[in-house]
């Protein structure tokens, strides 16, 4: 297909990326964010934010540079995406501030009131009764209306349409969450939408501000955090025989998705270009993937498919690569299962060992870390890879960078709860 095709192997409109926005851990924006993977940096650190006496992991890559009011998940997930997205939308050059011309698709995690606030509510009931408080005490408190900016505080769709708000984004903006592929299905949505006509541009963001005493107590009972808190800089470790859980990470990723008709009409510098999308559900478990890892499978021969390409077109794969003993294992038979012996040389890597597991923001997170390894020609390394696992027989691009084309990227995001979303991210038409 020539550089000049606006539309792809199925007659669809090809969709160009125009604009990239990062926060994480190591910090705000993609120069930075870029220099310290590609030096092979760690934003996991000791918890500050609140006490950790007695957790059983105390690290995280929280972002602490970047502040919120009040100071709690939607909050912090809102103002995360807020940064993001103003980076994406500024590269772009699309529109006129506060009227961008295309739709939201938006990834959030899933909210709840906190334990500050329940511990408000708690102090709000009337003394009397001598006991515990009750969940009708706590409705009465409630119903008095001293509450009310918490419905919108903690109300799965009001970051969205903040963003919609303070971006004038076109249309009924799209909250949604698939566990740890939610940004990824983000992305997946704008391609689709423009694919088929809906709109001309989409502003896909995927953000997650959830590092709290109940996320790390949850995770911690699903045994799916590394307990290695010193040093938290060598607690994750993707793919190597010695890892023992994932990170909590913070962080929000936006992207401008454009037709390429549209982009190449108004003269955009095109970034690179989402040329396919695969996703399968599971449900074999809450956390477990399928002992076959067909619906792994499934969803990597899908984007592949999507794409038109072929499974010897990937020149490095973007993992999902948490650093859970069974996540990574998964992840490696079904690379294994579609690109077969070929895998072995294959380079992959983990963004995760540098800035944790950002959760329902990873999946849109490593989609830019993806279009930046390819405007670079860099790839950032899998840090912590000390003791090789003989069961994982890929090439981790270990500890340090390489520099290395890349053309087409593979990047995977596999989810609690079997949400599996693969993405294939190209330098070019394929």
């Amino acid at each position: 297909m020539a550089a000049t095709s606006t539309v792809d192997h199925q007659g669809r409109p090809l969709v160009a990326v125009t604009g990239l926005g990062l926060v994480t851990s190591l910090g705000r924006g993609q120069a930075e964010n870029w220099g310290a993977l590609t030096a092979g940096r760690s934003g996991i650190h000791a918890v500050t934010r609140f006490p950790t006496d007695g957790l059983r992991t105390r690290i995280a890559g929280t972002v602490d540079f970047v502040a919120a009011e009040p100071f709690c998940a939607p909050a912090l997930a809102e103002r995360l995406a807020e940064l993001a997205a103003e980076e994406a939308v500024e590269q772009a050059a699309l529109g006129r501030p506060g009227d961008f011309p295309g739709a939201l698709f938006m990834a959030v995690p899933p909210v709840e009131v906190e334990w500050t606030q329940r511990r408000a509510l708690a102090e709000a009931v009337p003394p009397g009764g001598g006991g515990e408080v009750t969940y009708a005490e706590l409705l009465s408190a409630a119903a008095t209306g001293r509450f009310h900016d918490w419905h919108d505080l903690f109300s799965f769709g009001t970051v969205a349409d903040r963003i919609a708000d303070r971006f004038g984004t076109v249309g009924s903006p799209i909250s949604l969450s698939t566990a740890c592929s939610s940004g990824a299905t983000a992305v997946q949505l704008g391609v689709e939408a423009i694919r088929r006509g809906e709109v001309e541009a989409a502003l896909c963001i995927g953000t997650d501000g959830s590092v709290n005493p109940e996320s790390l107590i949850r995770f911690s009972l699903l045994s799916a955090l590394s307990t290695q808190n010193d040093p938290p800089d060598a607690a994750a470790k993707p793919f190597a025989k010695n890892r023992d859980g994932f990170v909590m990470g913070e962080g929000a990723a936006a992207l401008v998705l454009e037709s390429a008709a549209a982009a190449r009409a108004r003269g955009a510098r095109i970034l690179g270009y989402v040329l396919g999308c695969g996703e399968r559900g599971d449900g074999f478990h809450r956390t477990r993937s399928s002992p076959d890892g067909a619906p792994i499978v499934a969803a990597i021969r899908g984007a592949i498919a999507d794409a038109g390409l072929r499974s010897d077109d990937i020149d490095y794969v973007n993992a999902h690569g948490t650093g859970t003993p069974e996540n990574d294992k998964m992840e490696a038979l079904g690379l294994m299962t579609v690109l077969g012996e070929r895998m072995r040389e294959v380079p992959i890597s983990s963004n995760k060992s540098m800035i944790g597991h950002t959760l329902t923001a990873a999946g849109a997170v490593e989609a830019v870390v993806s279009l930046l390894t390819i405007a670079h020609g860099r790839l950032p390394p899998t840090i912590n890879y000390a003791v090789p696992d003989p069961a994982i027989p890929l090439d981790v691009v270990p500890n340090v960078a390489r520099d290395h084309r890349v053309r087409h990227v593979l990047s995977n995001s596999f989810g609690f709860g079997g949400q599996n979303t693969c993405l294939l991210i190209g330098a070019e038409p394929a």
